[in-house]
């Protein structure tokens, strides 16, 4: 068993690039190594993840040391490559996977966790995607429709609005809720007991189940998603929003629809 944690709580667990690179590598390491059966992919203190990190001094530190390159090109290759190639390769990590979900679980939260096999969520979890409150689409890889259906994922979409974790549950986006208190102890227990099947046999029906919806045309759509979310960066761009530190846009993003929090 292996729980890989995002531990950056004082950004909310904010995701850096280098926080990324990390845990990419982290499961790539455990994808080699025979004694891990199953991960658990947590968030250190309060919340899970609050998505990707718009301007903490490291990721500021990291875009000055290794720019991309400017303009369309770089927007398009840094998404491309840290929010959907990444993404994707997570959810075809060959092993079974479980989300260990708390608190706020915002767009590349919930990209991160949409990768996962399984989502076991306290009872304070929220799910959201508010990209279209920053005149995005969606997020990068936006698998919210073939996890609650369409007609719903339209609504949070439009709406921004957030999604507890009764209605994850209800809508199918979550395989279990229980107490925060709860959290860690049971999805550990629910690990193990995914841990005694035969992990040749497990990696085999991942691999049919991954391989069930592509047929159905998931790649396909997430990676055309992905060049609508890119045709809406160069809009947002254009807006000017870029300019504003995070914090500002957060506010001005929510506060019209009262729920800046």
């Amino acid at each position: 068993m292996l729980t890989i944690t995002v531990n950056r709580p004082e950004v909310l667990n904010a995701q850096s690039r280098l926080m990324l690179e990390e845990f990419d590598q982290a499961l790539a390491e455990a994808a080699e190594n025979d004694a891990v059966k199953v991960v658990i992919v947590a968030g250190a203190g309060k919340h899970f993840s609050a998505g990707h990190d718009i301007g903490s001094p490291q990721e500021k530190e990291d875009q000055r040391r290794r720019p991309y390159a400017p303009g369309m090109p770089g927007e398009y290759k840094r998404g491309r490559d840290l929010y959907l190639d990444n993404t994707l390769r997570w959810r075809d990590f060959p092993k079974p996977t479980l989300a260990q979900v708390q608190g706020y679980c915002i767009m590349g939260g919930l990209m991160l966790a949409s990768a996962c096999d399984l989502i076991i969520a306290a009872d304070d979890a929220k799910f959201c995607d508010r990209t279209l409150r920053w005149a995005g689409a969606h997020v990068q890889y936006a698998s919210l429709a073939w996890d609650i259906g369409f007609r719903k994922a339209k609504e949070y979409l439009f709406t921004g609005d957030w999604l507890t974790a009764e209605e994850a549950l209800r809508l199918g986006l979550v395989n279990r809720v229980v107490p925060r208190e709860q959290l860690e102890a049971e999805t550990m227990q629910l690990a193990q007991r995914i841990a005694l099947q035969d992990p040749f046999a497990l990696r085999i029906a991942k691999f049919s189940l991954n391989q069930m919806q592509d047929e159905m045309g998931f790649r396909t759509s997430i990676t055309n998603a992905f060049q609508n979310y890119a045709f809406t960066r160069v809009y947002r761009l254009a807006q000017g929003e870029e300019t504003m530190n995070g914090a500002e846009r957060a506010r001005r993003r929510d506060d019209i629809f009262g729920d800046n929090h």
